[in-house]
């Protein structure tokens, strides 16, 4: 798209200018401001993606540029153009609103509560309403107009309806009448590529029969969307769908440490799931992919912004109201995975897609692909995976997981501009030059044992019942300038040890960041075990889950002798472990002043 016509497009929730980010499944542009908080929604609510930094199927951007250019914004603000809105005090957000709690506000009545979304007569029969919506779709799809679909999509209309009389659904109309776009839209809102109509053929078959081969290729990529977004973050390839392949299963460089007796009942485990626990695993995995991969890329284009210390970090998957609190627990575990374990767990899954695909002895031979190195490079921590694991066993039933699993977006390509090292510490520099100047004060203690207890002080869920159970909350909070002084030293370390990632020396990388876990140990230790401030524990949690893990991924730099692509692997990481601790010692420091102020 040529500047000039990206010069007028502005945000779609607050009219900043130039937004640079798009929410695949709203249809709409937004700015870095917005995106910040439609992160924090959850894919279920806005699937985001970088309109160039991230990897986009050209047919999936196209539907989402041409859904913003035709209007798909007043389908969720239908109400807010009703001129008695103003009367009523109803109004966008504009871009000089502040993040917190203006733009927040308004973004989560849009998108998650449809507070402005036209609302159809109530009728004593819902389902006769979805069902006539869903009819009106299965005619509409026909046709290039996209936003009319939209709109029948958003008051409820079923991306899979099977229509009685026609004996298909509307992705075999779209399919026939070589709707791409429209193909698309249904794609992200749940369609099957793969479903049957009344004589047995797929909207695949339909493409093909009609001569829209581009199409039927592009239905064929959807239908592998899943397993495909997991292969390619492991080793940035996908299987080459148009001659047969459809499975690629990477391989640990060093997997010959995996084979624990942990790992062996935990792979054991996968494969004993039903069909419909292991679609729903897969799901939560696909969608912490997406989590990692988008933080990635938030970093990479926010370079000096105050949005990389002023908005909230995404720590893990949010919660989605339609999942059990048992499943969403167990999403947010996945957060907890070292790179090399939830590379592990990924491998486990593709290879137990495949198996289920295929059959334990009637694989494809088109299938029978050359295995790919992919060195993460740490012993397989099998003590933090037994704790870390979700225990998928009991997980709620929830509705058409395999359909489901087909309406994500493509994976983003890490290696579009990470953030570099430079572009952190001149961040770092900015967050403490506003601190005050305290004399640091070092402290000799050991860290023998300190990764297992950052790792199990605070639980990282927002669910803090247990922590009630255990004792009694404390509202006491440490003297600001302790917490300051410690903040100081923290950082400090920080810039050591990407000063030693700037230069290269990855020998350096463990004696620093022992040095920065000793002092988050010691930062942590100025609190109380059971803080009652919500944001405290938050702000605790995420910064001593966030130096475990640092630690465990330095330790992998320092165990192995990973290729210049596995070290830039642990590098990103490193960088994304050392933001999230300087991010959370920064709100203890801000939360602390503020209480103690008043």
């Amino acid at each position: 798209m040529s500047k000039r016509v990206r010069s007028r497009e502005v945000c779609a929730d607050c009219s900043a200018p130039e937004p640079r980010w798009a929410s695949v499944n709203r249809g709409v542009l937004i700015c870095d401001e917005c995106c910040s908080i439609h992160r924090g929604l959850g894919r279920h609510s806005s699937q985001v993606r970088h309109l160039t930094h991230s990897t986009w199927p050209p047919s999936q951007l196209q539907m989402v540029q041409t859904l913003y250019g035709n209007g798909a914004n007043s389908i969720w603000e239908h109400s807010l153009l009703d001129p008695s809105s103003s009367v009523s005090g109803k109004r966008k957000a504009n871009p000089q609103d502040r993040v917190h709690p203006n733009k927040t506000e308004f973004i989560k009545a849009k998108y998650q509560m449809l507070a402005y979304v036209h609302r159809m007569p109530c009728r004593e029969d819902d389902s006769v309403t979805a069902k006539d919506l869903s009819k009106q779709l299965h005619s509409s799809v026909r046709t290039g107009n996209l936003e009319t679909c939209l709109r029948l999509l958003s008051l409820g209309a079923q991306a899979n309806f099977f229509h009685p009389e026609k004996g298909n659904t509307p992705l075999h109309i779209a399919a026939k009448a070589g709707q791409m776009l429209q193909a698309e839209l249904l794609a992200v809102y749940g369609a099957d590529p793969g479903a049957l109509d009344s004589s047995g053929k797929t909207p695949i078959d339909y493409a093909r029969q009609a001569g829209h081969q581009e199409l039927a290729e592009r239905l064929v990529e959807i239908q592998y969307e899943l397993t495909d977004r997991l292969t390619f973050y492991l080793c940035g390839r996908r299987p080459d769908h148009r001659n047969g392949q459809h499975f690629i299963i990477p391989q640990m460089a060093d997997s010959s440490l995996d084979l624990s007796e942990f790992a062996k009942a935990a792979k054991k485990k996968l494969q004993s799931l039903s069909n419909h626990q292991f679609e729903e695993l897969a799901m939560d995995v696909y969608d912490e992919v997406d989590r990692r991969e988008t933080d990635a890329v938030w970093l990479a284009t926010q370079n000096h912004s105050t949005l990389v210390t002023d908005t909230t970090v995404v720590p893990f998957l949010p919660v989605n109201p339609e999942y059990s609190s048992t499943r969403n627990q167990g999403r947010q575990k996945l957060a907890r995975f070292s790179a090399h374990e939830f590379a592990t767990l990924v491998i486990d899954i593709l290879t137990d897609a495949k198996r289920r695909q295929w059959g334990n002895s009637c694989d494809s031979p088109k299938e029978n692909v050359e295995l790919i190195l992919q060195g993460i490079g740490s012993r397989h921590n099998s003590e933090s995976q037994e704790n870390d694991q979700p225990d998928y066993d009991s997980v709620a039933s929830d509705e058409d997981p395999v359909q489901e699993a087909t309406c994500g977006d493509k994976s983003s390509d890490l290696s579009d501009g990470p953030i570099t090292v430079q572009e952190f510490m001149e961040v770092k520099s900015a967050l403490t030059a506003s601190e005050a100047k305290i004399q640091q004060l070092l402290k000799g203690c050991s860290l023998e044992g300190q990764s297992t207890m950052l790792e199990n002080d605070y639980d990282t869920t927002p669910n803090h019942s247990e922590l009630e159970d255990e004792g009694e909350e404390d509202a006491t909070l440490p003297c600001t300038e302790d917490v300051i002084c410690k903040t100081e030293q923290i950082t400090k370390n920080i810039q050591e040890l990407l000063r030693a990632a700037q230069e290269t020396k990855h020998e350096s990388f463990l004696p620093c960041s022992e040095k920065i876990c000793m002092a988050v140990t010691e930062m942590a230790a100025l609190f109380p075990k059971r803080p009652s401030s919500e944001t405290v524990r938050g702000s605790l949690c995420l910064l001593t889950s966030s130096a475990s893990r640092l630690h465990g991924e330095c330790q992998k730099a320092a165990e192995h002798n990973p290729c210049p692509s596995d070290i830039q692997l642990v590098t990103q990481q490193v960088i994304q472990c050392a933001y999230d601790i300087a991010k959370a010692a920064k709100q203890l420091v801000t939360v602390t002043t503020k209480e103690n102020n008043n």
